[in-house]
């Protein structure tokens, strides 16, 4: 898969392509179906499928300070896209100036001018251009005068549960990562470098990995959960038990993400880790003294295998 920084890194005679366009935090399985369908529809066409995001976020841009909580880092966002057989991710940088680009604008100079879409495929909810103000209705008006078509792709939805990336926020939030791992289509994952931590952990017979996360990275509700451990540099998964808070059991103030790896006993300082979160195992709770502690972490452990066999 090519990368390109910017629409306008598209090379001198790039052809005809079939592009879909979003933020598509979470690749979660509404994203998967609207990319699917316009690679499968390029190579129906004979052309290039482009995959058009954007960096940062753009409520970083048009309202700073409320960025979202971010469920897909672009590395990762990267992977999946082109494990679903995408020919070109092109990563739009969103700039003031970019956001104040009025929707016509938006269509004739990314999608004529330098992509040469033949087809462009958006959610129905599809908005876009200054202030938002263009829809599917829009884009469809556009593709007539400028030579494209444009096909919607309707919403994933299980149960009456339509798929989005607010609703998996929301999950996550609530610490429910077996409903968000339904709407991912996998576990929701969370990455960061180990760094030292109290090193308490050690001490009681529990060494962890301390992560060190992206400030805007969605992490689960305080609690312990059940994760696999990703080395990424040695394509290795272990199983842990994870906690995530503020160790209220020693009056903790600062919140972070703590992995025990269980049966390993090598050394994770400075490796950049994933964790996919699998199941919720409980709620943080603060105990009295060291004992009930090492007690209820055993019993962790041991809920953590059970709940990865």
């Amino acid at each position: 898969m090519q990368r390109w920084r910017g629409y306008d890194a598209a090379p001198g005679g790039w052809g005809r392509s079939v592009v879909t366009i979003g933020v598509f935090d979470g690749l979660h399985k509404g994203h998967q179906a609207t990319i699917g369908h316009a690679v499968a529809r390029a190579r129906q066409l004979g052309v290039q499928s482009v995959v058009v995001t954007f960096d940062p976020h753009p409520a970083e841009v048009v309202r700073p300070g409320s960025h979202p909580a971010v469920l897909t880092e672009p590395a990762r966002k990267a992977e999946l896209i082109e494990a679903l057989g995408v020919d070109v991710l092109c990563v739009v940088p969103f700039t003031p100036e970019f956001s104040r680009l009025p929707a016509e604008a938006f269509v004739h100079d990314i999608l004529v001018e330098h992509l040469h879409a033949a087809l462009v495929v958006v959610g129905e909810n599809f908005r876009f251009g200054h202030r938002a103000a263009g829809d599917v209705a829009l884009l469809e008006r556009l593709g007539r005068t400028f030579g494209f078509s444009v096909e919607g792709a309707p919403l994933v939805a299980e149960e009456s549960t339509v798929f989005s990336s607010t609703y998996i926020r929301a999950c996550v939030d609530a610490g429910d990562v077996t409903a968000a791992a339904a709407a991912l289509g996998r576990p929701h994952r969370v990455e960061g470098v180990v760094v030292r931590g109290d090193q308490r952990g050690r001490e009681l017979g529990f060494p962890t990995a301390n992560l060190l996360c992206h400030r805007h990275v969605a992490v689960p509700a305080d609690g312990v959960y059940a994760a696999w451990l990703v080395r990424r540099g040695h394509r290795e998964r272990l199983a842990a038990a994870v906690s995530v808070g503020t160790n209220p059991t020693f009056s903790g103030r600062e919140r972070r993400v703590e992995a025990y790896a269980l049966d390993f006993s090598g050394d994770l300082y400075g490796e950049r880790v994933a964790l996919d979160f699998v199941a919720h195992l409980r709620g943080q709770i603060k105990y009295d003294s060291i004992e009930p502690l090492l007690a209820q972490m055993r019993q962790d452990v041991e809920r953590t295998r059970r709940a990865l066999a």
